[in-house]
């Protein structure tokens, strides 16, 4: 079987990195004519805008064999607005040809990809090309190269004398230095070791336009490039373990999504089941045209087509859950600006597939407002996006002003602490939190002892840890460089299931961060400005004003060279001002440092305008069971509620504390649970009798447990009806209670009582319902208020035939300043809460206080909801089951009309 290599090219633009490729390409014999850019003819520049603007967008794949080695050459773009797209190639690189040209010079993107590479460890190779150009020294260009990249970097020219050579070679490491100096002589083998270690870097030169010194490039990429064993069994006849690397995401012509990997180890068949998912088709890509085959062996870049739920920098197989981050990360956010007549909800969710294939995009929807924010690297990304929205989805969109994208960390370790116990559901997380190092992200570890909990449950909740991005407490933007470690957590033996573990998690890391000093981070970038000197007094004075740093002038020639850091938002449009006092010969060069402390962080905190207590959906407080409901503390109280206590923490003890959920019965437990997993396929009528018996099974288990539940209505819980059927029964048998109750008490009075006591409520969670009902939510989809006038209508019907009276209830909390009201349409009526306020929080205490004097149902079918709702002692109904009841009211509705069509 042949040997595998994958290689990638990387360069600042307009560098020659797809004449390059195209010059391999042609040596290889894969085409028989060699394209140009500027012929808008090359193999792998296959989209439109590419060929139009003469730059690489999207990473290519070519496939070709080689002196009997099958290599897979990699073309990534240049452009810094789609850095992120190179980056995520080399986590499957082999060995990487660095690309600098020789006119330019060492630039500051060419720095940021040999830091890159480092960071990959990937070998790379530099190729100085444009070496035909007048005026090229390439003693200089050498000496340039070796001063701003590594010492390391060897020059590989013929020229060079052999003993020069060797020493240089020799300089690279230790070991081979000291065998150097005692006689022995530096061997092939020695030089590809050295290539393969990152310990040298072989400096060539050439031509990539007139394929001059291209062929002694790729005879050195063969020769030193490491590469896997496509072997699908190993030595002893057992199969080799699957493992693949993700690098990206895409969609054909016909939209199948295509995850693209490269297979580290064992083989990949078609029709084989990753994550439950079956693969389809197995693709070699080379340009834009694949052959389809059967299986793909280690060392292979492929794409297959059968997942949908992969991610870029994901590992398959055997590297399952070894996740890889980018470093680049845009700086910039902007809104979506969208023509009036256009729906931002289908635009969100064609936004979000995109994202699949540009995970820097970081699509969010703002609730308050609607409008959509996309992250960006610069104004060439705004241009293509604009193309891909048209072209893909025929949306006419600009971008609003760009801004700053911030991040937010710690400065003090603390301790955070959430708890998550609803009735029948339980879990606590006990996290501490410690700053880490600037540019360290988020690191994640536990210190956890599993006799306290279980392996399974803290690999649960570091899986929580990163699955989302945690927003900080300053202006809600994603927190970064820290060291997260899990200390302590308990689960129940019954109740625990993965989802409260979720909730425990995210509160625990809000409510550290709500104690924490938090700081709000800017991005810092470096620069490099080349000028006139007599210009040089004016840019020093601006780099100041600017909040920046700057080292001492370097003289290049008749020109200064300044470098040092400066806040990418004070940067502005810089580059425009310095051309225009420098004549047009000021040049300014920029790269991401970092990101540090931001200048003026008492000012972007006030204008970001941002409250964490009013983030409904990161909150701080912990829910626990009082008294048998559910109770929210807030999360500077949380701590003395938490049921353990850790060593690290400075808490008081809360052995004290009970756990509630401990003496359930359990043998009541699995009876509900069993019923719950049968199918039931009895008519209409036999399903509510069964769905109110496990209600009377809840109530029985919660009394068990809690004690018994004070009856505050004197009739039974009776499933919602219209006034004839199961109502009636209900009526007859209120009666019998009444009769009861007039001997002791005078018949007015009792009279009155009974009717006080036959209210009954229906509290409606509006959006949960809608989205329940096909039609209503499909009718959502284009047009949100019709589906909330539409069910208002439907309600209003409802109403009308029922003797429970009816509150239809919708969320405001994200409107600004919005403020609880309430609209009496016809009999019903329709709440809108306050901001800060959602429906689910709204009917929870709603109902909690109904239910004191009146009988009250909710209709919803958040489980949470309905767990919190039934233990304030109202009836839970599903929202499947209410829009059963619709129906059953219409119908009876209809009935009557026909019934009294047929007696006249």
């Amino acid at each position: 079987m042949k040997r595998n290599i994958t290689i990638g090219i990387l360069a600042h633009v307009d560098a020659g990195k797809t004449t390059l490729s195209e010059s391999l390409l042609y040596l290889s014999g894969k085409i028989k004519k060699l394209g140009r850019v500027d012929h808008k003819d090359t193999f792998l520049d296959t989209y439109e805008l590419e060929r139009s603007r003469g730059i690489t967008i999207f990473s290519k794949q070519a496939i070709f064999d080689y002196n009997d080695i099958s290599i897979n050459l990699l073309d990534t773009p240049g452009h810094t607005d789609f850095s992120p797209e190179m980056e995520r190639t080399l986590q499957v690189l082999d060995i990487a040809i660095l690309i600098i040209s020789a006119p330019d010079g060492v630039t500051s993107q060419a720095k940021m990809l040999f830091k890159l590479l480092e960071h990959y460890n990937v070998p790379t190779v530099i190729f100085v090309n444009k070496t035909d150009q007048p005026g090229t020294d390439i003693s200089s260009t050498t000496s340039s190269i070796r001063d701003n990249l590594s010492s390391s970097c060897t020059s590989f020219n013929e020229d060079l004398p052999e003993d020069e050579f060797h020493e240089e070679l020799a300089m690279c490491d230790e070991e081979l230095l000291s065998s150097y100096l005692e006689g022995n002589k530096i061997t092939s083998e020695d030089i590809i070791r050295l290539i393969r270690k990152r310990k040298c870097f072989p400096i060539l030169f050439g031509s990539a336009l007139k394929n001059n010194g291209v062929q002694k490039l790729l005879n050195l990429i063969c020769l030193a490039a490491p590469s896997l064993s496509s072997e699908a069994k190993n030595s002893d006849g057992t199969p080799k373990e699957f493992g693949a690397r993700i690098y990206k995401i895409s969609r054909d012509n016909a939209g199948n999504r295509l995850t693209h990997i490269k297979i580290t180890s064992g083989v990949l068949n078609v029709r084989d089941s990753i994550r439950g998912e079956k693969i389809d088709q197995i693709r070699l890509y080379s340009g834009d045209k694949f052959e389809p085959v059967p299986s793909a062996y280690a060392g292979m870049v492929c794409a297959v087509t059968g997942l949908s739920k992969t991610r870029a920098g994901e590992g398959l197989g055997i590297l399952e859950g070894s996740n890889v981050s980018e470093i680049l990360q845009p700086i910039l956010s902007c809104t979506l600006l969208l023509p009036e007549d256009i729906n931002p909800i289908p635009v969100y969710k064609q936004l979000k597939l995109l994202e699949e294939e540009e995970p820097m995009l970081r699509v969010t929807s703002l609730e308050e407002t609607g409008q959509i924010e996309i992250q960006i690297m610069g104004e060439v990304q705004k241009e293509i996006l604009r193309h891909m929205l048209k072209t893909r989805f025929d949306i006419d969109a600009e971008f609003g002003p760009g801004h700053t994208v911030y991040k937010e960390t710690i400065a003090n370790t603390v301790e955070g602490v959430g708890h998550f116990e609803p009735l029948r559901h339980y879990a606590e997380v006990h996290l501490l939190m410690e700053p880490g190092e600037p540019g360290s992200g988020l690191v994640f570890s536990s210190d956890c002892p599993t006799d306290d909990l279980a392996l399974n449950w803290q690999r649960l909740i570091l899986t929580h840890l990163g699955e989302k991005k945690h927003r900080g407490v300053l202006t809600g933007s994603e927190i970064t460089d820290m060291k997260i470690t899990l200390i302590a957590g308990k689960a129940h033996e019954k109740h625990t299931e993965g989802g409260d573990f979720r909730q425990a998690t995210y509160r625990a890391i809000r409510q550290g961060l709500m104690q924490a000093d938090s700081v709000l981070l800017e991005p810092i970038l470096d620069y490099r400005i080349e000028l006139p000197q007599d210009c040089v007094g004016r840019a020093l004075t601006d780099i100041q004003m600017m909040n920046g740093t700057v080292g001492l002038p370097d003289i290049e020639g008749d020109r200064s060279v300044l470098t040092g850091t400066v806040p990418a938002a004070c940067l502005g449009e810089y580059a425009h001002e310095l051309s225009a006092y420098t004549r047009g010969e000021g040049h300014i060069f920029t790269t991401l440092h970092g990101y540090g402390p931001c200048h003026n962080a008492e000012e972007v905190i006030a204008s970001s305008g941002y409250d964490p207590d009013l983030d409904n959906d990161n909150p701080s407080s912990s829910v626990f069971c009082m008294h048998g409901a559910a109770t929210l503390i807030p999360w500077d109280e949380a701590p003395s509620h938490m049921h353990i206590n850790t060593k690290k923490s400075n808490y008081a003890s809360s052995d004290a504390i009970t756990d509630l959920t401990q003496d359930i019965d359990p043998e009541a437990i699995r009876r509900l649970n069993n019923r719950k997993s049968q199918e039931d396929t009895r008519s209409f009528a036999e399903k509510q009798k069964d769905y109110f018996a496990t209600e009377n099974e809840l109530k029985y288990i919660f009394e068990r447990t809690y004690g018994e539940i004070k009856p505050r209505y004197t009739d039974d819980r009776s499933v919602l009806a219209p006034q004839d059927g199961i109502a009636a029964d209900n009526n007859r048998d209120l009666a019998v209670e009444q009769e009861k109750t007039n001997k002791h008490r005078n018949m007015a009075a009792a009279e009155k009582a009974a009717l006080e006591a036959s209210k009954h409520y229906l509290l409606v969670d509006g959006y949960n319902v809608i989205y329940a009902s096909e039609e209503l939510k499909d009718l959502a989809r284009k047009d949100l208020k019709a589906a909330r006038d539409s069910l208002v209508d439907i309600l209003s019907n409802f109403q009308g035939y029922r003797r429970e009276e009816v509150l239809l209830v919708f969320d405001a909390y994200k409107v600004p300043g919005g403020k609880e009201h309430i609209d009496k349409i016809g009999n019903l009526t329709v709440i809108y809460t306050k901001e800060a306020e959602t429906a689910d929080q709204y009917i929870e205490k709603a109902a909690h206080e109904i239910s004191k004097k009146y009988r009250v149902t909710v209709a919803t079918s958040d489980a949470i909801e309905q767990v919190i709702v039934f233990s304030a002692g109202a009836i839970r109904m599903s929202a499947s089951e209410f829009w059963k009841e619709v129906e059953a009211t219409r119908q009876s509705i209809l009935d009557k009309i026909l019934e009294k069509k047929h007696k006249f």
